[in-house]
C-alpha cells in the first residue's frame, strides 16, 4: 500500500493505492495520527483495490476522531469497496462521496 498526502489548508487528503489489511493498516493509522491536527480529513480511494476488517476499524477510528472537528469525508470509492461498505453497514456511518 503507499499513501499519498496532500494538505489544503487546514483539510488532508490521503489518497490510498493498493490494499488496506491487516499488514498496511498499522501505516494508515500512523499516518492519521500524524496529521490530527487537522481540521478535516479526507480518504481517497480511488486507487484502493481492497478493505479488511482492519482497514474498517482505522476509517472508523478516524471517523470518530474527525466527528469532533470538521469530519471525514471517503471519496471515489470502487464498486468492490463500495459493496464492503454496504454488507458491514459502514456506508450508513462513513460520510462517502
Amino acid at each position: 500500500m503507499t499513501i499519498n498526502k496532500t494538505q489544503e489548508g487546514t483539510s488532508v487528503t490521503l489518497g490510498i493505492e493498493g490494499r488496506l489489511d491487516t499488514i498496511t493498516a498499522p501505516e494508515l493509522e500512523k499516518e492519521i495520527q500524524a496529521v490530527g491536527d487537522a481540521s478535516a480529513l479526507v480518504i481517497d480511494c480511488s486507487k484502493m483495490e481492497y478493505i479488511s476488517s482492519a482497514g474498517l476499524r482505522v476509517l472508523l477510528s478516524a471517523h470518530k476522531a474527525f466527528a469532533k472537528k470538521d469530519g471525514m469525508v471517503v471519496k471515489n470509492v470502487s464498486d468492490t469497496v463500495l459493496d464492503i461498505f454496504d454488507v458491514t453497514g459502514f456506508r450508513d456511518i462513513l460520510n462517502i462521496q
